[in-house]
């Protein structure tokens, strides 16, 4: 019970000893009146004239001493009634001091408090109702107590009075009532009974509290806990929560289909890294925007809850699981393409330029498309969507795939393959194998380019196989790293068993998360003093679309890597899309030609004449030029006819383990011509 109900019992129960002071009050006084009245008429009577008091003096003074005993008597019942009359002066203040406490408080107390009759008529109604309602004390009492809560809650409201009429004591309730202005608010209401003279209920006493804020802020936090705070969709866990209930009721009803859209927005990394963050989130918003406007109504509504928690119509099916993805929950379709059909206005309506910070952004997406059917459980729908966007994205970008068991089987086997890297590593599994580098002048070995190969028990696995595993995964950086130190290490003991006049050289390629990597060069820098190996024969290689992904800043990595004095080579070149401009500002020493323009060169004109070109390129820029792929004597021929100095190709050797090169090497003896560096 609290405080103040407390207190306005107190206040009824008051009046009972209240009445009980005033009839003991007049009691006193009147029996002090006629007991005053009685003594003193007795000592009168003895001096009434026609009294003839005996001359015996021992009775004479037995008279006196009767005479000053009832004076005395007198005297102290007079002071008693004194007494008891200013005990009866201290507990009147006492009252008084509570019914002036009673009214303090509930005359400035935050918290509503009224005391209604038996019957449910208002006795008392405290200023609070005013001040947090609006309605006075007189409105108040001309209407029911429960006329202004709301009809929805009435019932449980008068079941809870009905209780603590039963029982004396009431449960905590929450629930709404109307303002004068017509907006609702929320209480939370205590009540109390009045016990009666008879031990029955005379009313209640109830004490409300406006919570309507505290129940917005909580409304307020739960909204966020769905939601994502950025575009204020929904978020996975609200999203698999949608989609549970309709799989339920696409369990309970076989005509009911629904599909989801697992939308991944390409490239999204380089517009965030180029334009920053903040534009990045202001891209997302924009893009939020347009996919709720291009959807279909009963596919997109995303709103907050009232006050009392409760979710107006309509599906919050747009969501937002995180970073540059969205899903979207389509129901009720009424044929599978109708899902194709909303993929094709997503991508169309994407297609449109954004309008950002001054510049006009083109993007694109890749969805995904998964019907009901395929599983019963929400989490394993939504990664069916992902794998599905996955394909999209593996299938050149910009595009949709539906789902299929195909699909599931490849991640799964997909999941295998990354598990097995991991533990691969962990088990140091990976070997380092060697392909030579020849001159083609003489048809001496320079050098050799590092490979990685997967020594499992049932065999070596080509590169083609986990490469593209272990660069989504990050494991290709520690898989690299590993590579480059034990090449280094390799080299070395060659270059001492086999000396020569120029040392033999080793390539080791850097993809592009790798190059991504901002202490690049602090890492390689570490590997070559702890193996001691000289910088002046490392050649590290990048692939042309790596260097060319961010020009400018691949400027600035490739310097650093230069100032560590190791070598540089563009990979592939020929493959991407190169701007000779920036590539002569690139401190490079080297272009490789990709093996597809070697093995056509023979057989088609076109290609020789590029393979011409990028040879006169590369010497009119200083760089030396190395041959991939070579596998005929033709090839080799043609390529020393254009002026190309290394060739590297299965007609030397293929890639082998360090033994096998170690043989070869012996079998040969090894004397370089000097490496003519950048002109």
């Amino acid at each position: 019970m609290t405080a103040q109900s407390q207190l306005l019992l107190n206040s009824k129960t008051q009046r009972i000893p209240i009445r009980q002071v005033e009839s003991r009050e007049w009691w006193l006084w009147g029996f002090a009146v006629v007991v005053t009245l009685v003594l003193t008429c007795g000592i009168l009577s003895l001096t009434f004239p026609g009294f003839h008091l005996p001359k015996d003096d021992a009775y004479s003074e037995t008279l006196r001493d009767w005479v000053r005993g009832l004076a005395a008597l007198i005297l102290l019942f007079d002071i008693y009634t004194v007494y008891q009359h200013l005990q009866l002066q201290r507990i009147r203040r006492q009252f008084a001091e509570r019914e002036r406490l009673f009214h303090l408080i509930t005359e400035n107390a935050a918290d509503m408090i009224a005391v209604v009759d038996r019957e449910g008529h208002r006795v008392y109604n405290s200023p609070a109702y005013e001040r947090t309602l609006g309605y006075t004390s007189a409105e108040l009492a001309a209407t029911s107590s429960i006329e202004q809560v709301h009809p929805e809650d009435r019932v449980r409201v008068l079941q809870a009075a009905q209780r603590t009429h039963l029982t004396g004591s009431g449960d905590r309730l929450e629930y709404r009532i109307r303002h004068k202005d017509g907006s609702w608010h929320v209480l939370e209401s205590t009540a109390s009974a009045i016990p009666g003279s008879n031990g029955d209920t005379e009313g209640l006493v109830i004490v409300n509290r406006d919570i309507t804020e505290r129940k917005r802020a909580e409304a307020l936090l739960e909204h966020r806990a769905f939601h994502d705070g950025l575009t204020n969709l929904p978020n996975r866990a609200l999203f698999l929560d949608r989609l549970q209930r309709a799989l339920a009721v696409s369990q309970r009803h076989n005509d009911f289909r629904f599909a989801v859209l697992f939308i991944d927005i390409d490239e999204f990394k380089v517009f965030n890294d180029s334009l920053g963050h903040a534009a990045g989130d202001e891209l997302l918003i924009q893009i939020a925007r347009r996919l709720m406007a291009c959807l279909r109504g009963a596919d997109t509504v995303s709103r907050e809850p009232d006050i009392d928690g409760q979710c107006p119509s309509g599906d919050n099916t747009l969501a937002r699981p995180g970073g540059d993805e969205f899903v979207v929950l389509a129901p009720e379709l009424r044929d599978p393409s109708d899902a194709i059909r909303m993929a094709d206005r997503i991508h169309e309506r994407l297609a449109i330029p954004f309008a950002l910070i001054g510049h006009e952004i083109v993007i694109t997406a890749s969805i995904g498309i998964v019907f009901s059917g395929s599983s019963t459980d929400a989490v394993d729908v939504l990664r069916d969507a992902e794998i599905a966007m996955y394909r999209a994205k593996q299938n050149g970008k910009a595009r949709y795939e539906v789902f299929d068991n195909a699909m599931q089987a490849d991640a799964v086997k997909r999941l295998q393959l990354e598990t097995d890297l991991r533990k691969a590593l962990e088990n140091n599994e990976f070997r380092v194998y060697y392909q030579p580098l020849v001159s083609l002048q003489d048809g001496r070995i320079i050098g050799f380019e590092a490979l990685s190969r997967w020594q499992r028990s049932q065999g070596i696995v080509m590169p083609g196989e986990f490469i593209a595993v272990a660069d989504e995964t990050g494991l290709i950086l520690t898989i690299n790293r590993q590579l480059l130190r034990e090449a280094c290490e390799q080299v070395r003991r060659w270059q001492m068993l086999f000396p020569s006049e120029t040392p033999l050289t080793i390539n080791v390629n850097v993809t592009a998360k790798q190059f991504a990597q901002p202490d690049l060069a602090c890492q390689i820098s570490e590997i070559l003093q702890q193996t001691g190996t000289d910088p002046r024969w490392v050649d590290l290689e990048i692939t042309e679309n790596t260097a060319m992904d961010d020009a400018d800043r691949s400027s600035v990595i490739l310097s650093e890597l230069k100032a560590l004095g190791v070598r540089l080579s563009i990979d592939d070149f020929g493959t991407g899309y190169s701007s000779l401009s920036r590539l002569r500002r690139f401190p490079v020493d080297t272009l490789k030609i990709d093996r597809s323009f070697v093995s056509g060169m023979a057989s088609d004109s076109e290609t020789h004449e590029i393979v011409r070109i990028i040879i006169i390129l590369a010497h009119t820029l200083g760089l030396k030029v190395v041959a991939e792929g070579i596998e005929t004597e033709e090839q080799m021929e043609m390529l020393k006819r254009l002026g190309c100095e290394i060739g590297q190709g299965y007609l030397f050797s293929k890639p082998s383990d360090a033994a096998t090169i170690e043989r070869i090497l012996a079998a040969k003896y090894v004397t370089q011509p000097s490496r003519p560096g950048r002109t």
